[in-house]
C-alpha cells in the first residue's frame, strides 16, 4: 500500500500457523489435534466468468476456504482486492476460527476472496461478479454450513446480491445465509460501528488493568476506514480520549491539541483522504506508529508492526483493529518492552459477534434495538477480555499467546467431544 510501512511481508498463513504452534507448545497439546488445527478442512478454488460492460468476458478467481467448523458453522467475510492470495484467505479463515471461539461464539471460521480491483468496476460489473461467486460457492454455504460477510471492499449492498443469489438456489428467502446485509433484508442494528466499538470495549478493560484513565487519553489510528473512522468517533464519544493522529494509505495528519473526529470523518468522506485536514500538520504512516501514546490502533493491512520497527513503538496500548497487524517477532519485542497488546481476534471480534447475532435474529425472525445490540456486544467483549486476561496472568504469557491459548482449548475440546481425534 502506498505510504504504508515498507517492510518484506511474511507469508500471512505462516505467521497464523507460527502463532497457533506457540500456543501448541504452552498448552501441551496433543499432537494429533495440534497437527488438525494446522491446515483447513476444506478449500474452494473458483473461476468466475464475467460478462464486463463493454461486451468482453473476464475470468476472476475466486476462493472460500472453511478452517474449522468443530464448534459450528462456519463463519467469515468476503475479500474482493487485487492482490488476494490463497495464503491471505487461509490465514484470515484460521484467525476467523479462533476470534469465535475466544468470545464463545457457536461458530467455526472460514474466509472468502475474489481477485479483482472493485474500484475500477462499474455496479452491473460487480452485482454480476457477486452473483457469480455465490453461484460457484453456493454448495458449500448457508445457514447451517457457512455464513459468509462483508470486508475488504465488499459492502451490504454487495451482501444483498449475495443473499439474493443464494435465495434464488435455494428456492427460498434465506437471510441466514450472509450477514452485514442492508437491514431491509435482515441486517442488523449496531452492525456498522461493531468493530471499532469491540474494540473500544477492550480498551477500556485495559485501561483498567494498567491503570490508564482514558479521559484526555490519547490515541493513534494508523488505518482510517469503517474501522479506525468508527475507533476515532467512539474512542471520543464514549471515553473523551484525545485523537491526536490518523491516516490513511494517502498520508497522515497530527495535532497535539486533539482532531475532531466528526469533522475529520466528513473530510475523509468528501475527500477520499485526512491529507490536509485543516489545523494540522502532516505525519508518515512510519512516524504515526511511533509516537509516544496512550492507544495506538492499527486498522490498515497485516504486517505493518515487524522487527524493523517494533523497538520504536511507544504506545501503552496497541488496539489491534486490523488482522495481522504484527509479525510474531514484534510481537515478542512489545511484549519484552511492556506494551500490552490485545491481539486482533479478541479486539477486532466485535464485528463477526454482531455477524453472529444478525444471523441468531434471522434464524428467530426476531430483531433487536440497537441498544440491546450493544448491551449484548458489551457483556461478549468484556467476558472474552476478562477470559484471555486471566489465562494470560495464569500461565505468564503475552495476550495474543493467552487468546490462542483460549480459543484452541474450546475448539480442541469440542473436536474430542465430537470424536474426530
Amino acid at each position: 500500500m502506498a505510504g504504508m510501512v515498507a517492510a518484506v511481508k511474511q507469508n500471512p498463513f505462516e505467521i497464523a500457523q507460527t502463532q497457533l504452534d506457540k500456543a501448541a507448545k504452552k498448552l501441551g497439546l496433543d499432537a494429533g489435534v495440534h497437527a488438525v488445527l494446522r491446515e483447513p478442512m476444506r478449500e474452494l478454488h473458483v473461476s468466475l466468468p464475467v460478462k464486463m460492460d463493454d461486451g468482453t468476458i473476464k475470468v476472476f478467481k475466486g476462493f472460500r476456504v472453511q478452517y474449522n467448523d468443530a464448534r459450528g458453522p462456519n463463519k467469515g467475510g468476503i475479500r474482493f482486492h487485487p492482490e488476494e492470495t490463497i495464503d491471505t484467505v487461509r490465514a484470515l479463515a484460521a484467525w476467523m476460527t479462533w476470534k469465535c471461539a475466544v468470545v464463545d461464539s457457536p461458530l467455526g471460521g472460514g474466509k472468502g476472496g475474489v481477485i479483482c480491483n472493485p474500484k475500477t468496476m462499474s455496479t452491473m460489473e460487480l452485482e454480476r461478479l457477486s452473483r457469480a461467486y455465490i453461484d460457484a460457492i453456493g454448495r458449500i454455504i448457508g445457514p447451517g454450513k457457512d455464513i459468509p460477510a462483508p470486508d475488504v471492499y465488499t459492502t451490504p449492498q454487495i451482501m444483498g446480491w449475495m443473499m439474493d443469489e443464494f435465495s434464488k438456489l435455494a428456492g427460498f428467502y434465506s437471510p441466514g445465509v450472509i450477514t452485514g446485509k442492508p437491514l431491509s433484508v435482515g441486517g442488523s442494528e449496531g452492525r456498522g460501528d461493531a468493530t471499532a466499538r469491540g474494540g473500544a470495549y477492550t480498551v477500556r478493560e485495559a485501561a483498567k488493568n494498567l491503570g490508564i484513565d482514558m479521559n484526555g487519553a490519547t490515541c493513534a489510528i494508523q488505518g482510517f476506514g469503517n474501522a479506525g473512522q468508527f475507533a476515532a468517533l467512539l474512542n471520543k464519544q464514549l471515553y473523551n480520549m484525545r485523537i491526536i493522529a490518523v491516516s490513511d494509505t494517502r498520508g497522515g495528519v497530527y495535532s497535539e491539541d486533539g482532531l475532531d473526529p466528526v469533522a475529520l470523518v466528513d473530510y475523509k468522506l468528501r475527500t477520499g483522504s485526512v491529507v490536509n485536514f485543516p489545523g494540522t500538520r502532516p505525519i508518515s504512516n512510519e512516524d504515526l506508529l511511533e509516537l509516544s501514546v496512550d492507544v495506538l490502533a492499527p486498522s490498515a493491512l497485516e504486517g505493518v508492526i515487524t522487527s524493523s520497527n517494533a523497538s520504536r513503538i511507544r504506545a501503552k496500548i496497541v488496539e489491534e483493529l486490523a488482522n495481522g497487524p504484527m509479525t510474531p517477532e514484534a510481537d515478542d519485542i512489545l511484549y519484552k518492552k511492556g506494551i500490552f497488546v490485545i491481539p486482533d481476534f479478541l479486539c477486532n471480534a466485535g464485528g463477526v459477534t454482531v455477524s453472529y447475532f444478525e444471523w441468531v435474529q434471522n434464524v428467530y425472525g426476531l430483531y433487536w434495538e440497537e441498544s440491546e445490540v450493544h448491551e449484548k456486544l458489551d457483556r461478549k467483549m468484556t467476558k472474552a477480555f476478562r477470559d484471555v486476561y486471566d489465562m494470560a496472568r495464569g500461565h505468564e504469557v503475552d495476550m495474543r499467546t493467552a487468546a490462542y491459548m483460549v480459543a484452541i482449548q474450546r475448539v480442541a475440546e469440542a473436536m474430542q467431544v465430537r470424536g474426530w481425534v
